[in-house]
């Protein structure tokens, strides 16, 4: 069957073929827009978790240093908490030895005379120094006794080992 079209139809149909062409034509190129746009986002995408995992490892760094140096730092403070300790402790013991210096070098308020059978044997700095002197010759250990204030001593030749005070007077200059 023949159909009889008019021109103005004819022209109406190539018209809209070339719109539909066109047409076609924006849609592939939308479509290969889409894709490019799929691409690069998938491409921005893997660069935008890459970056993200580097600041991850750089921050893990960063902390993992900062750690190191608190820790480092920790070490120091307890060291230095320790030395001050021990400076503490050594001026405890320098102020012992100075005052037993210093009492060694001052002259002695009172000697221990040592006498066996009523004779001057030794004089000591300390009651104990003249009893350790008293053993080292044979006096028996542990067999001293003390006369009590204002009682009347034996006298010396009935005493066979005998430690007794004597005050130390300054001598006038001379």
């Amino acid at each position: 069957m023949i159909r009889i079209v008019r021109t103005s139809t004819y022209d109406a149909l190539h018209t809209d073929r070339a719109a539909h062409d066109r047409t076609r034509l924006d849609l592939d190129r939308a479509r290969s827009d889409l894709t490019a746009h799929r691409a690069h986002a998938g491409e921005a995408r893997r660069l935008t978790e890459e970056a993200a995992q580097q600041l991850v490892r750089q921050a893990t760094a960063e902390r993992d240093e900062a750690r190191a140096e608190r820790d480092a730092l920790r070490a120091e403070l307890d060291a230095a908490r320790a030395q001050v300790l021990l400076d503490a402790e050594d001026r405890v013991a320098l102020r012992m030895l100075l005052r037993s210096v210093r009492k060694q070098a001052a002259p002695p308020e009172r000697v221990y005379a040592l006498f066996h059978h009523g004779a001057l044997r030794s004089l000591h700095r300390s009651a104990e120094a003249a009893e350790r002197a008293a053993e080292a010759e044979g006096a028996p250990r542990g067999a001293w006794t003390e006369v009590p204030p204002g009682a009347s001593c034996p006298p010396a030749c009935e005493v066979v080992w005998r430690v007794q005070p004597l005050a130390v007077q300054d001598l006038p200059a001379g």
